[in-house]
């Protein structure tokens, strides 16, 4: 497997079009990277992946270690291999999950010792045992344990574990330069609501000279200026030559405006996870496929759309798949979404291509409805997706 790196290619504004190489192939970003929590993309198989332009996919530490394991992964010949996918895997740390999904938990200076959602059984994860996880999985890029607040924490919590989890990181830093392993191990920034605390975290990212750098804490409740505001402080005070990924995020206006903020990297549950409840995205907002309206409609879901349930099918053949539980009502607008939601990352790399980012922003959020400032940025992060 080759090595790692990234190209900036153009910038217009803050927006950027960049290239990032890994072993398992090259992802022009910004990118979005469909979530594979369990080594698969919930109802879609590779080639259907493919079809819909994804480049990336994500899959989740915490869910795989727990099962099948980590190490019958390896010894089937590592995560890519396992799940049929030749391009490139990113894994988060698994702290999220650890976080939200176990009822009890112990955090420690050396880690986190928790009670397994699947059967009950007492496990632990350190820095250095996170990374070896990830080491196993074979994956293209991998992520430091961190720890994850909910959203309001106070300063002298979000002070807390900021420490905490920075000292992690140097551990899984040493841990993963010690281990030779390939893959690029991408530093998180923390800091939650609080600017002083996340130039802290910035600025100790930094200097590490990592390959590239996540942004985390974000999504989890706070009000959107907010979460717009933090990640423009962050991207600002980033290494320009690195990729940025702000983890967790989010809805399509939420990308639009976090790539016009310096953004390289997403990936959410929401396409998939939307799917699933009936919702398909459109350029003109979302809609309920179950609404009695499609009952008759003969049109297809969105007759701008290349994906396999607009070609073929209509309205009302979608929405009396999802009326009646059919699986293929979940493939159908899953592939959609996903469709959607890689197209429109297609969309702002040509933009930022010709250099009119800027005119397709507005343009976007014109036709989408403008929902960027309104409400909380309450999207579930992608590892929460079981």
């Amino acid at each position: 497997m080759g090595g790692f790196g990234f190209e900036l290619l153009k910038s217009d504004g803050r927006a950027r079009l960049g290239r990032m190489v890994t072993g398992h192939g090259a992802v022009d970003t910004p990118a979005f990277m469909p979530v594979a929590t369990q080594g698969s993309v919930k109802s879609l198989a590779p080639a259907d992946l493919v079809a819909a332009g994804a480049q990336i996919v994500l899959a989740n530490t915490y869910h795989l270690m727990l099962r099948p394991g980590h190490e019958l992964i390896r010894e089937l010949g590592g995560l890519h291999r396992f799940m049929g996918w030749d391009g490139p895997i990113l894994t988060d740390s698994g702290g999220f999950q650890v976080f939200s999904l176990s009822k009890l938990r112990r955090i420690g200076e050396d880690g986190v010792e928790f009670r397994s959602h699947v059967d009950g059984t007492l496990r632990t994860l350190s820095p250095e045992s996170c990374v070896a996880v990830q080491h196993a999985l074979g994956v293209d890029v991998l992520h430091p344990l961190d720890e994850c607040l909910a959203h309001p924490a106070t300063i002298a919590e979000t002070e807390r574990s900021l420490a905490l989890t920075q000292r992690w990181l140097a551990r899984a830093v040493a841990a993963h330069r010690a281990a030779g392993a390939p893959g690029a191990l991408f530093g998180i920034v923390q800091g939650g609501a609080y600017e002083a605390l996340r130039r802290r975290a910035v600025d100790a990212v930094g200097a590490l000279d990592l390959p590239g750098h996540s942004i985390g804490g974000l999504a989890v409740g706070e009000p959107k200026p907010v979460m717009y505001d933090i990640t423009e402080l962050v991207t600002s005070r980033l290494p320009a030559d690195r990729p940025r990924y702000l983890m967790g995020v989010g809805k399509p206006t939420d990308l639009v405006e976090a790539v016009a903020r310096g953004v390289d990297l997403f990936d959410c549950v929401m396409p998939t996870r939307n799917a699933r409840n009936g919702q398909a995205f459109t350029p003109d907002g979302p809609i309920n496929i179950g609404n009695a309206r499609f009952i008759r409609d003969p049109a297809p879901i969105d007759p701008e759309c290349p994906c396999e349930a607009c070609r073929r099918f209509s309205r009302a053949y979608v929405r009396h798949l999802f009326a009646a539980r059919e699986l293929l009502a979940y493939r159908l607008l899953t592939l959609h979404n996903l469709t959607f939601y890689l197209g429109l990352m297609r969309q702002m790399r040509e933009a930022v291509a010709r250099g009119d980012f800027s005119p397709f922003r507005s343009r976007f959020l014109d036709r989408y409805g403008v929902e960027s400032l309104r409400g909380s940025a309450d999207d579930t992060p992608a590892d929460s997706e079981a």
